[in-house]
């Protein structure tokens, strides 16, 4: 009970005023799940060991818990050992277990070992299947993760929603991507919701917006995924800010995504004024704390317009945090647009320190004092270029 509320110190002192928590697995369980749940994957594989250095036997439920920890972590060497240990208890063919290896191993980075217990497998469910596929789209294996997607259908087994959207997330060619959509048509999925998002998603990565548009039309289930997703298809034409007029007069609110895309619109078509009150909506009406993107957004809508004294405002007296690479990258393309020098540098300045050898900082700057005639300068920014041994 106090590990599923959160006080697992609360938990962990009842814990050690138990008597006989040295005989049974199930109290240290709760505890090392309560942790793992929180994140806390340190604590949790402490207790493990703690757990087996007393004698107490691990069972099929400790087991699950301690590799999401390991995974948690990225701590290969130590799931290693916990699966040595399953092997020990005789649990080498737990089907739950299994899926955890796989996991852990998957986020480990070693997807060679994922694969090998996958393959080991033989009473694969869909957890299973969609574990391997989701560990091959996280090492940006697409060619595998097509491969078991293919062999998913082969073996009779019918991918779900996760399993279909995985796979029409991570970046397929349109071809193959309307293949799996005619696929998914045929069996009546194309109402699932997040099958839906990630379709529209995928017709918008290729410009493909009647096909977009076709489908978010024909929902008739939307989230706030379905919102953000065609309205960043539309990012850089007006019908982005009639999506989100369309999506205020329902009852879902807009997040932080949302915001980014149509800021990005505003600064896009060099609509300020626009760009101005979408800002204030977010934080007034919203009650939408401001992000990297949101700030990077408003100084490119400022700078595009040739504001670069409103731009630089942003950074220097809205934003309450230290800028990165995208607020001072989009500064200084708009010096550099405008010709602004004095800011220029400054950007180009913060820039050098934070992206070392991003070589593109250092030719827009050179561009900048080469349009001012400053070719003194552009000399010396070339010298700076090969003392860091950058490409000029």
């Amino acid at each position: 009970m106090y590990a599923v509320s959160g006080l697992v110190d609360e938990a962990h002192q009842v814990f050690d005023r138990m008597c006989q928590r040295g005989v049974y697995a199930f109290p240290w369980n709760a505890l090392i799940s309560g942790y793992a749940e929180l994140g806390q994957f340190e604590d949790a594989l402490a207790l493990y060991f703690q757990m087996v250095e007393d004698g107490v036997e691990p069972d099929g439920f400790t087991f699950p818990r301690v590799l999401k920890a390991c995974g948690g972590i990225g701590m290969i060497h130590v799931g290693e050992e916990v699966h040595r240990h399953i092997i020990r208890r005789g649990l080498g063919n737990d089907g739950y277990i299994l899926n955890g290896l796989v996991d852990m191993y998957a986020k480990c980075g070693d997807i060679v070992k994922a694969r090998r217990v996958f393959d080991g497998i033989v009473c694969k469910d869909l957890v299973s299947w969609n574990i391997m596929l989701t560990a091959y789209i996280r090492h940006e294996l697409l060619h595998e993760a097509l491969n078991v997607f293919r062999l998913m259908i082969k073996e009779a087994f019918e991918p779900d929603s996760v399993a279909i959207s995985t796979i029409l997330a991570c970046g397929l060619p349109i071809k193959l991507g309307a293949q799996i959509h005619g696929w998914v048509l045929r069996r009546g999925a194309e109402c699932n919701l997040s099958v839906a998002n990630s379709l529209i998603v995928l017709y918008s990565n290729y410009n493909r917006l009647d096909c977009a548009t076709w489908l978010f039309d024909q929902m008739s289930e939307r989230d706030v995924v379905s919102w953000n997703s065609i309205i960043s298809a539309y990012c850089k034409r007006p019908k982005a800010l009639l999506y989100f007029e369309r999506m205020r007069n329902t009852n879902i609110s807009p997040d932080r995504v949302t915001f980014v895309s149509l800021l990005s619109t505003c600064a896009h078509l060099g609509m300020v004024k626009d760009g101005e009150m979408l800002f204030s909506m977010m934080m007034d009406e919203y009650k939408i704390t401001p992000v990297m993107e949101h700030y990077a957004c408003m100084v490119h809508l400022y700078g595009r317009a040739g504001m670069i004294k409103e731009a630089y405002d942003i950074i220097t007296n809205q934003m309450e945090f230290e800028p990165g690479p995208t607020v001072w990258g989009a500064l200084l393309y708009a010096c550099y647009l405008h010709g602004n020098v004095d800011i220029g540098e400054i950007a180009a300045g913060s820039l050098f320190e934070l992206e070392l050898d991003n070589e593109h900082n250092f030719e827009i700057l050179m561009n900048i004092y080469k349009n001012a005639g400053r070719l003194e300068d552009v000399q010396r920014i070339k010298s700076m270029m090969e003392e860091r041994g950058l490409d000029l």
